[in-house]
């Protein structure tokens, strides 16, 4: 398999999921933003927040659809540019995929529909049912989705089949409630939350610079303030989470964002700044702060964290006895009733993975000497620089999200945010921030996995499909020509009908209102 055709259908994955996440975030927060606003009407049975719900769930709406048609294409990758991991892992992958269809994507399509065209048709209270729903449809569809991606990262409840040459599912209760999975869904649902309470956040401040709609405005902005303090705090905790469970199922993960490359007495440092150098495998210069990296990856002060030195020679011993696994497991299909190749093979199956890694380099590993078991092992660290600073601007993006929300909450309780010009204005160029921080999570979390696309049982290079490097270079422009439009037609609605405003739910409830200092 050619190097060029692996990149180029890594590439491609990449830019679908990229453009895709650029939608889903705003989704999965915007709906629950719509559940506040929709409740407190049909408590207070004010008009004004009717309008509110139906007016972001306009922008909502648009958000959507462009969603739904980004992600269809990405199930399809997997056995059009993925054959053999979809071949490979296919029996358990599908399990959660399968359910995301069943049980959330219809679920959360069929309520959208009565979101929007049932005010008119349903009781205020059986509307807000549906709005309800409609949000833990839109949450599921994530859950199961990233409870796949999960075991991606950490596969767990699964065993692989010598006679099938497969992987089989053992339990799905491990899949499910599986550590990392988990501290995924939570953290990235989070995020979303926070993406959508800024986007609120952002264009109410737009309306109280303008003096425009400013009743609609402000108690838009007093919701999004409450739930985007909440939120952040909530990314910031759980992305804790998050974190420790990558160090404790992907120690190599953990050393590259952190540029470690040997292993500190315990409690570790964190690095502040470095500037990493992978061909020296050493960073020329670093800024630390003592034992805060051990607190933090370990939650102990006598728990090591790995460095990437040591990990490299443990990934080599690993290698050295997958090796043996590969061998005894292609004796052991020439022969399959072979008790003494099936003990072989057992003994050695745990490393089965990492002895595939010389198959990028040699057809038959017995040939791989201790240079190529060495490159190998060297090749099971992703590049240091990209991990290290992209975790780094995503979580400065995340302590300054926190930082405003919680101005944006303080002035909101003593009803002075309205005079805070410095403030909305800096809602309202914060806006892109989230985005920025979550493309540059998926980042550290897709790109920090390689070489595998099942960390430590199949590589990357073995998962894709047999295909021309001219088709993989035609879909992939073709996809990049076809999102960008899509991502044009996304911002050019989201622009027009949030210029537009509220007045143009035709209610005539906003037409005159135009002072700056007016009261809510």
């Amino acid at each position: 398999m050619t190097e060029s055709l692996v990149d180029l259908s890594r590439l491609q994955f990449a830019v679908t999921a990229l453009y895709h996440f650029l939608f889903v975030p705003l989704t999965l927060g915007m709906v629950w933003i719509l559940v506040i606003m929709e409740s407190v009407f049909v408590i207070t049975g004010k008009e004004i927040y009717r309008d509110m719900t139906r007016f972001w769930g306009k922008l909502f709406g648009i958000n959507f659809a462009l969603g739904v048609t980004t992600g269809i294409t990405m199930e399809f990758q997997f056995g059009t540019n993925w054959a053999y991991y979809s071949h490979y892992v296919g029996d358990i992958f599908g399990v959660p995929l399968a359910l995301e269809g069943l049980m959330a994507f219809f679920l959360e399509s069929t309520f959208i529909g009565l979101f929007f065209f049932g005010w008119e048709r349903l009781s205020r209270t059986k509307h807000l049912m549906v709005t309800i729903l409609m949000a833990v449809g839109s949450n599921l569809s994530a859950l199961w989705i990233l409870i796949a991606n999960g075991w991606m990262q950490d596969p767990v409840g699964a065993h692989f089949n010598y006679q099938t040459m497969r992987m089989e599912l053992s339990s799905m209760w491990d899949i499910f409630f599986n550590p990392t999975a988990q501290a995924k869904f939570v953290h990235t649902v989070s995020a979303g939350y926070v993406t959508a309470a800024v986007f609120v956040l952002g264009v109410s401040s737009w309306y109280l610079l303008r003096g425009r709609d400013v009743a609609f405005a402000r108690r838009s902005f007093r919701i999004a303030a409450a739930f985007g303090f909440a939120s952040a705090l909530s990314v910031v905790v759980l992305g804790d989470e998050s974190g420790y469970t990558v160090g404790e199922a992907q120690q190599t993960k953990m050393a590259a964002i952190e540029a470690m490359w040997h292993t500190e007495p315990a409690p570790a440092s964190f690095t502040l700044v470095a500037s990493p150098d992978q061909a020296k495998r050493r960073n020329d210069y670093q800024i630390q702060i003592p034992y805060l990296m051990g607190v933090i990856g370990t939650r102990s002060l006598t728990k090591e964290i790995p460095g990437i030195h040591e990990i490299v020679a443990k990934n080599k011993h690993r290698i050295e006895n997958g090796r043996e696994a590969v061998i005894a497991l292609e004796a052991l299909r020439k022969d399959p009733q072979n008790a003494q190749l099936k003990a072989a093979f057992e003994a050695h199956e745990a490393d089965l993975g990492f002895g595939l890694l010389l198959k990028k380099y040699v057809v038959d590993v017995r040939k791989a000497d201790a240079a190529l078991i060495d490159k190998a092992a060297w090749d099971t660290i992703p590049n240091v620089a990209p991990m290290f600073w992209s975790f780094r601007v995503m979580a400065g993006l995340g302590f300054s999200l926190i930082v405003l929300f919680t101005l944006a909450l303080y002035f909101s309780l003593r009803n002075t945010f309205q005079q805070k010009r410095w403030l909305l204005r800096w809602a309202m160029l914060w806006v892109p921030a989230p985005w920025i921080a979550i493309e540059l999570g998926w980042v550290v979390a897709e790109y920090g996995r390689q070489p595998w696309t099942i960390y430590g049982v199949l590589p990357t290079h073995l998962s894709v499909s047999s295909l021309s490097v001219g088709s993989v270079v035609g879909s992939l422009t073709g996809f990049i020509v076809f999102y960008t439009g899509l991502l044009i037609a996304e911002v050019y609605l989201m622009i027009k009908y949030t210029r537009m405003g509220p007045s143009s739910l035709g209610t005539g409830r906003y037409a005159g209102e135009t002072p700056l200092t007016q009261p809510a």
